[in-house]
């Protein structure tokens, strides 16, 4: 089927260009349920069913919310402790102005 499109006013044009995007969608529909059938069709013939194949919901992996041991401790007050994460606190951050080093303060 050849069409002649130099012929074609802008109208027409326009339509046929909708025509055949309606039609590539309707090619593209039918060309996925044939995929999809084909590898239903190969599940089954395997001996799976869809769901072990393919799991609904992919659970993720839980976060670890464990504490972390401290590294630092203050020696004017061993009850202080830090792990090295986040903000220091204002004790490690005074020890270091005085001079002390980070391994002098760790546990």
């Amino acid at each position: 089927m050849a069409i002649d499109i130099k012929n074609l006013n802008p109208k027409q044009l326009n339509e046929l260009i909708s025509l055949a995007q309606v039609r590539q969608t309707e090619l593209k529909r039918e060309n996925l349920s044939k995929l999809r059938d084909k590898v239903l069709d190969l599940i089954k013939s395997e001996g799976y069913s869809f769901e072990e194949v393919f799991p609904a919901g992919r659970a993720k992996a839980p976060r670890g919310t464990g504490t972390v041991p401290p590294k630092f401790r203050n020696p004017a007050n061993p009850e202080q402790t830090w792990t090295g994460r986040g903000k220091r606190p204002h004790w490690f951050s005074d020890a270091l102005k005085a001079g002390k080093q980070p391994q002098d303060l760790a546990i």
